[in-house]
């Protein structure tokens, strides 16, 4: 058997990144050159050596992603980098074949669904703004859903300024109803919010959701409890557009129709254009896999527990609270 050909190899990494970015990456997440080239040997070795993972990208750009959300914590970069291999795998449907031109995704982002609007804000963030009402929950399917989110997610993820810097999400609740409610059974959403903040490698800096109607705070109230605190607090709620100006909340970078100067289509036809660059990327993370039988049947199936218990093959103690089981709750995603 002859040596592995990783997704992408070990590169040299020459920091391109702006002194202001520099100096916010030293002050927040206690990176400079030589934690830096430490942290990313540190990581190539590990994943060269574990046996559970089949392929991946070794390049500095992907591993830095987990470093920097972990602020060079390198075992926790480690156990976010596997688990987000392990997820990628198990989660298939929405992980994999991320390809913008497909027709559902093409129509939901002239929707304006999801997308992230042109330039940075004052503090260098990106600002992704999402309309969950312009999705029609009897035309897509809750796959549809998870992918462009992952379209989106993968495509920002991949700029060390966004690695850096953060984003700010801003979401419209108009359009809202119960219909978008049972796309996902509560067993599901438990499993998206868990696994999604502590898997997916991005810095979660301000949201701000205007439109969140009464009829919803159900739903609104289940989703915040199953956030960090942390995250929680960096949440603003509005009535309204009208409520949300009032309250200071910047509308510069967001689309005209939200208070801002470009219209939402030109927004979206420039971020269609970074998505149709990153497309082959993104196809290229579909080789990224791992040895699935040697995780215990609790991790493969995104129990937060198994994950965290260093993904050994044995199983998770009965007494554990955590909801287990993708078998069945993951029913509509098993598309071909």
């Amino acid at each position: 058997m002859g040596a592995i050909e990783w997704v992408t190899e070990s590169d040299e990494y020459v920091c391109e990144l702006p002194k202001e970015t520099q100096d916010a990456a030293k002050e927040e997440l206690r990176e400079d050159k030589n934690t830096r080239d430490q942290a990313l040997e540190q990581m190539r070795n590990w994943i060269k050596m574990n046996p559970r993972i089949e392929n991946s990208r070794l390049d500095a750009r992907f591993l830095l992603r987990f470093l920097r959300t972990k602020k060079f914590n390198v075992p926790m970069a480690q156990e976010a980098t596997e688990r987000y291999l392990l997820l990628r795998h198990v989660y298939h449907p929405a992980f994999q074949k991320l390809d913008i031109t497909d027709t559902p995704m093409e129509e939901l982002l002239s929707l304006g669904y999801l997308f992230a609007v042109p330039g940075r804000d004052a503090k260098g963030r990106r600002v992704i703004v999402a309309r969950p009402g312009v999705f029609d929950p009897y035309k897509y399917t809750n796959a549809d859903m998870c992918k462009i989110h992952g379209i989106t997610y993968e495509t920002l993820m991949e700029d060390e300024l966004n690695q850096v810097h953060g984003f700010v999400h801003f979401a419209d609740g108009a359009g809202v109803s119960f219909p978008h409610m049972t796309l996902f059974t509560p067993r599901e959403a438990v499993r998206i919010v868990k696994n999604g903040e502590r898997t997916i490698p991005m810095r979660h800096k301000e949201v701000h959701a205007i439109n969140t109607h009464s009829s919803l705070k159900f739903a609104l109230d289940f989703g915040m409890s199953l956030i960090s605190e942390k995250i929680k607090k960096r949440v603003k709620i509005y009535t309204s557009l009208e409520d949300a100006i009032e309250q200071k909340m910047d509308t510069s970078m967001l689309p005209k129709e939200y208070g801002g100067t470009m219209p939402m289509k030109e927004m979206i036809d420039l971020w269609r254009k970074e998505l149709l660059e990153a497309r082959p990327m993104l196809l290229n993370h579909d080789k990224m896999k791992v040895h699935l039988h040697l995780y215990s049947e609790k991790a493969r199936e995104g129990a937060i527990s198994a994950l965290k218990q260093g993904f050994g093959c044995s199983d998770v103690n009965s007494g554990d609270s955590t909801i287990h089981g993708i078998s069945g709750s993951f029913r509509k995603l098993e598309v071909d």
